[in-house]
């Protein structure tokens, strides 16, 4: 039997993701997308959903947040590849043609949802984004895909206001650096401190006209839903409510969970779909329901399959319900430590 397909959710998957190659040993390896994939296929997801298609990003789309510098050394690298970008960071042949179309499909599904034509997205792209700053690529980032959806948003559609929250176990430097003076751009992140790249401490609070508007959360080793769930059931969501976006741009990595071999949270497939819940809830009250998750990190292949399918399964439902989750007390000090930096800025 042929199931309808939903006209009001989308996922981007795209074979030219598969050609970007780190080398067989690195965790960012095109078996992730595979994992995504059959995810999708066993789920049903990818016939309920209506698939969108990638294009590349222009270079004017490019600079809305990168420096020509930047993406002519992109193009270069990838020119004499293989090659390093950084220790972390390899490229091959095709890798600059992959991050290409990476950011051009994210951008794809903002013009789907600002055109009304969807209210929420999944762009599964890789290579990721949102260590990539203006001026490099780091962390096996090469374009900052959120970055450029956040900014594309507010200079095509003219909004005056989109949120970019990141539950990615590492902390999104790129796209703090690149929204850190600019109050039109709200970066919300959860992630294990310290860890890769050594940024996102309380503290970080933006700077100029942006003060206030870089909300971080820093989580040490070991914690889990107790702690993560309840920022997003009780104190991210009274922030995005003062700020009222009308975009929000989930970093969505599933490297918190605690099969994931590069970091050390120990987030659950349910905590996944909890924070997925809240997101969506709010943005059902704030914009419409608009928001747009983008793949970033996840490097244990069940994990990244259950997660997807968690979150999904969240996005599908209408009215999508948070599982009870026992409050740990971390959770108490990490909104307190926060309050201490924003209480001037925002209130919960």
């Amino acid at each position: 039997m042929d199931m309808a397909v939903r006209e009001d959710l989308g996922y981007l998957i795209d074979e030219r993701f598969f050609l970007h190659n780190p080398g067989s040993r690195h965790p960012e390896s095109p078996l992730r997308l595979l994992a995504i994939r059959d995810a999708l296929e066993s789920s049903g997801a990818d016939r309920r959903w209506r698939r969108m298609e990638a294009r590349p990003a222009s270079r004017e789309e490019l600079e809305l947040v990168h420096t020509p510098a930047h993406v002519e050394h992109l193009e270069e690298a990838t020119g004499r590849a293989p090659a390093m970008l950084d220790p972390d960071t390899p490229i091959s042949a095709d890798s600059y043609q992959a991050a290409l179309y990476a950011a051009g499909g994210t951008l794809q599904c903002v013009d789907e949802m600002l055109a009304g034509r969807l209210r929420r997205a999944f762009a599964f792209v890789r290579p990721p984004g949102h260590h990539a700053e203006p001026n490099k690529a780091m962390g096996f980032c090469l374009l900052n895909n959120a970055a450029i959806a956040a900014a594309y948003s507010r200079i095509r559609y003219r909004l005056e206001r989109v949120a970019v929250v990141d539950f990615d176990v590492h902390h999104g430097n790129g796209v703090q650096a690149c929204f850190y003076d600019d109050p039109h751009v709200l970066y919300v992140s959860s992630h294990q401190f310290p860890l890769y790249p050594g940024t996102g401490d309380f503290a970080e609070i933006g700077t100029g006209a942006g003060r206030g508007y870089t909300v971080n959360f820093p989580l040490p080793e070991g914690a889990g839903d107790g702690t993560v769930v309840p920022l997003y059931a009780h104190v991210i969501p009274p922030i995005l409510e003062q700020y009222r976006p009308q975009l929000i741009v989930v970093s969505a990595g599933f490297d918190a969970h605690f099969r994931d071999p590069l970091g050390g949270l120990i987030m659950t497939n349910a905590g996944f779909a909890s924070i997925a819940a809240s997101l969506i809830v709010a943005a059902g009250q704030l914009c419409e329901g608009k928001i747009l998750f983008v793949l970033e990190g996840g490097y244990s292949i069940e994990a990244l399959k259950d997660c997807t399918r968690a979150v999904m399964a969240a996005m599908e439902a209408e009215d999508p319900g948070q599982a009870p989750t026992a409050i740990n007390p971390l959770f108490h000090e990490i909104s307190e430590n926060s309050r201490t930096h924003l209480a001037p800025f925002w209130k919960w």
